[in-house]
C-alpha cells in the first residue's frame, strides 16, 4: 500500500480528472490525501481532505478575472503549506494540478519530487507558458514552463490525437467514463461552464433563445454561477442547476458547450458531437474548439455568435451524421485508453520508485 497526496484548487473542470484518479487509488486500497480550497471539501468525501485558506479567497462561482486567477496559480503560501503537510506525514507521490505554480516552485526548491496532472491539452499549457500568463508568472519569479518540465512525470489527461505540438508528457487519456449514446429522439445538452466568466448570462440567453425555436427537447445545466431567474427559459428546455452529465449523455445527440476540456471529453466519450461557444478567449477553450473542428467532431462559433448563428449550427450538427461518426471515432479511442485506470497504474508505478521516476 502506498500513500498519495493530491493538490488541487476550486477551478471547475480541473477537478474531475484529479478526483477520478484519487478515487481509483483509494478503491485499490492506497492511502489518498487531498488538499484543496475549503469549498471543495464535500466533493472529495470520503477521501482524507484538508483545506487550504489562501490570503485571497477564490471560488469558481465568484467573479473571474486575471488577478484573481494569478493569485491562485502563484500562491506561495499554498506551497509552504504542502511542505508542512509532507513534513508532518510524508507521501510516496505528490500530484499537483498543472496550474499551481506556487506549489510546484516550493516543491522544486525543497528538492521534493512531484507529478503534474494536466487537465487540458499539454500543447495549450506550453503556449500559455510563453504568453501573457507566463510573462506575469515570470515577473513573480515563477517560470511556468520550467516548473512543468521539472516534474518527475507530466500526466496529460487528454487524447494525444487532439494534442498536436505537445511536449514531454505521458498521455493517459481523459479521465471520463462513457458508452455510445443511443438517443430515442434528437436531444440537446446545453452546458456553458460552472465558472462565472464575464458575460456568461448573455451567452446563456442567446443559446436558450436559439434552441427554443427548435422542435427538440433540451436539457440545460446552468451550474452554480448562473441564477435561473435571470434567464428566459423556452418551453422545450428542462433546466437544472446541477446534473451529472453521465446521467444524460447516453440519451443526447449533441452537446452545446463552452469548450471546457472536461465537458468536451465527456461528450466525446459518449460519441456525441460538440458545438463550442467559447466564453473565455484567454483559456484553453479556443484551442479545444479548433481541435474539435479539425477532427470534424463538431463546430464552433465566435463568443458573440448571434441566436440565428447558434440555431443554424445546432441544426447542422443534428442533421449531418458525419459529425457523429467523427465523434464516435474519438469516443472509441477515449474508452479504449481508460484514463482513470492508466493514470492510476502510472502513479502506482511511480510510488514503487519513491515518486522519482523509473
Amino acid at each position: 500500500m502506498s500513500e498519495f497526496l493530491f493538490v488541487t484548487w476550486d477551478g471547475g473542470g480541473n477537478v474531475p480528472p484529479l478526483l477520478g484518479l484519487a478515487r481509483e487509488l483509494h478503491e485499490r486500497g492506497h492511502v489518498v490525501r487531498v488538499v484543496g480550497h475549503a469549498a471543495q471539501a464535500d466533493r472529495f468525501a470520503p477521501l482524507r481532505f484538508s483545506s487550504h485558506h489562501p490570503r485571497r479567497e477564490f471560488t469558481a462561482t465568484g467573479p473571474v478575472n486575471v488577478p484573481a486567477l494569478l493569485s491562485v496559480f502563484a500562491d506561495r503560501s499554498y506551497g509552504a503549506e504542502v511542505l508542512r503537510l509532507l513534513d508532518t506525514r510524508p507521501a510516496d507521490v505528490v500530484v499537483v494540478d498543472c496550474l499551481l505554480f506556487g506549489v510546484m516552485d516550493a516543491l522544486r526548491q525543497a528538492e521534493r519530487p512531484y507529478v503534474v496532472l494536466e487537465h487540458t491539452l499539454d500543447s495549450y499549457l506550453r503556449v500559455a507558458a510563453r504568453g501573457p500568463m507566463g510573462l506575469a508568472l515570470r515577473a513573480m519569479r515563477l517560470p511556468a514552463l520550467r516548473l512543468l518540465d521539472a516534474a518527475t512525470e507530466r500526466l496529460a489527461a487528454t487524447l494525444p490525437e487532439l494534442d498536436a505540438g505537445h511536449g514531454p508528457c505521458t498521455h493517459i487519456g481523459p479521465v471520463v467514463t462513457g458508452t455510445s449514446a443511443t438517443p430515442t429522439e434528437p436531444r440537446v445538452l446545453l452546458s456553458l461552464s460552472t465558472v462565472a466568466f464575464r458575460g456568461l448570462p448573455a451567452r446563456w440567453q442567446r443559446a436558450l433563445d436559439a434552441v427554443g425555436e427548435l422542435n427538440v427537447p433540451v436539457i440545460a445545466t446552468l451550474g452554480p454561477a448562473i441564477d435561473p431567474s435571470r434567464l428566459r427559459v423556452p418551453a422545450n428546455v428542462e433546466v437544472h442547476r446541477w446534473l451529472a452529465h453521465d446521467q444524460v449523455l447516453p440519451q443526447v445527440s449533441l452537446v452545446v458547450g463552452h469548450g471546457g476540456h472536461a465537458t468536451t471529453m465527456a461528450a466525446l466519450a459518449h460519441d456525441v458531437p460538440v458545438l463550442v461557444l467559447p466564453v473565455d478567449a484567454k483559456s484553453d477553450q479556443r484551442l479545444i474548439d479548433r481541435r474539435i473542428r479539425d477532427a470534424d467532431a463538431g463546430l464552433s462559433l465566435p463568443p458573440r455568435a448571434s441566436t440565428r448563428q447558434i440555431r443554424a449550427a445546432v441544426t447542422e450538427l443534428l442533421e449531418n451524421s458525419s459529425y457523429r461518426s467523427a465523434a464516435a471515432r474519438l469516443g472509441a479511442r477515449i474508452r479504449a485508453l481508460d484514463g482513470r485506470t492508466r493514470g492510476a497504474d502510472q502513479l502506482e508505478l511511480l510510488a514503487s520508485t519513491g515518486g522519482v521516476g523509473l
